[in-house]
């Protein structure tokens, strides 16, 4: 699975965007598999022939089954001002899912309390808010639909730990492959279909506002119809 030129979507000096797939760390585990940070110093390391150590420094984390787009930072000034405006929520993330039913509402904004649950690697919705439990809020759209599946656009407004997994399950919507939220069956490779698909930010040092769109993933039918037939 290891990390290849195509997967990057944007660089330069200051900033890598690559498109994780579905199945790879971000950062490495307890597990001791090799994670995408480590497969990227590599690469750096033998296509820029660096001497020393790369800095990469990770901007934010999807989950293990999810695919699509990573930030990374190539300087320290870059990934201080990244972090600056991921505490800010200046970035705008939007998702793709293919969840197993069609909501009610071709859109809404789902407010929900989520509290997570460290044992069992799960959150879980509250109807009344704890003291650890925290606000998940997201905006969904319905793209498009097959006969048994619907594409959502999911804009993230904040960061909870399986927020819209959590979230689209607690509407009747689980996430095609997801066991863990709901969904009927398991994928043959462990995913589940749901795609970082865009990542919008203003750059940390030129100032200009950057789009960048991850395609998705190429081995699945259904990913390619949809990605086919939406505008």
């Amino acid at each position: 699975m290891g990390f290849k030129a195509e997967d990057i979507l944007y660089e330069d000096n200051h900033l890598l965007v690559v498109n994780k797939q579905s199945g790879q760390l971000v950062q490495a585990d307890l597990s001791g598999d090799v994670a995408l940070e480590d497969d990227v110093k590599a690469f750096i390391k033998v296509r820029d022939n660096k001497p020393g150590n790369v800095f990469l420094g990770i901007v934010h984390r999807i989950d293990r089954p999810v695919s699509g787009v990573i930030l990374f930072a190539k300087s320290k000034k870059a990934l201080v001002r990244m972090n600056e405006m991921m505490k800010k929520r200046a970035l705008e993330k939007h998702y793709w899912a293919i969840t197993e039913n069609r909501p009610s509402e071709l859109e809404a904004l789902l407010v929900h309390q989520i509290i997570r649950d460290g044992k069992t690697n799960k959150s879980y919705i509250v109807s009344k808010p704890k003291c650890d439990s925290k606000e998940a809020r997201l905006k969904y759209k319905v793209l498009n639909t097959s006969d048994r599946y619907t594409l959502l656009d999911v804009e993230l407004m904040t960061g909870r730990h399986h927020q819209i997994r959590c979230q689209l399950s607690k509407i009747g919507c689980p996430i095609r492959g997801d066991l863990k939220y709901g969904a009927k069956r398991s994928l043959p490779d462990g995913s589940i279909s749901l795609h970082s698909r865009s990542l919008t930010f203003i750059h940390p040092v030129r100032g200009e506002q950057l789009t960048v769109v991850a395609p998705v993933p190429g081995d699945d039918n259904l990913w390619q119809f949809f990605e086919n037939n939406t505008n």
